[in-house]
């Protein structure tokens, strides 16, 4: 990773609850506010956003951990603040503190663990997966 990236760093962004976002199962929605999932999706855009500038040309990140608590609602209509704040940079990870919240109340908070890795690397381990995929769905098709 490039130099600069250090404990205290702080990226944050403002989202507007809209219906999209609702918890909602086999096409029944079940409350009028941030689903978790959605919530998690944007920390994890926050944490994202942390390590995008100081990622070199051939480095990529990827969620590792999550650690989150889902403590109050954000309803359709309220805008609500992510906020990413790395607490750890090391060779390989990039820990944040990660919240959510409206003008009210706490929403999530939490950490989520990032892994940086080299590109040339992961590229090569999907390879070997997808053939393994492949090899495995070509042998179900024949039997």
């Amino acid at each position: 990773m490039k130099p600069g990236l250090h404990p205290g760093t702080a990226v944050s962004f403002a989202m507007t609850v809209t219906s999209d976002m609702r918890p909602a199962f086999d096409g029944k929605v079940v409350h009028d506010v941030m689903s978790t999932v959605m919530m998690i999706y944007y920390m994890e855009k926050a944490g994202r956003e942390m390590i995008v500038p100081f990622l070199e040309e051939g480095e990529e990140g990827s969620g590792y951990a999550l650690d989150i608590k889902h403590v109050g609602p954000a309803l359709v209509g309220q805008v609500v603040t992510f906020r990413a704040v790395c607490t750890e940079v090391a060779p390989k990870r990039v820990i944040c503190d990660v919240t959510a919240e409206t003008e009210f109340n706490l929403v999530g908070k939490g950490s989520f663990t990032q892994a940086i890795f080299d590109k040339k690397v992961m590229a090569r381990r999907f390879m070997e997966l997808r053939g393994k995929v492949e090899e495995k769905q070509g042998k179900h098709q024949t039997s």
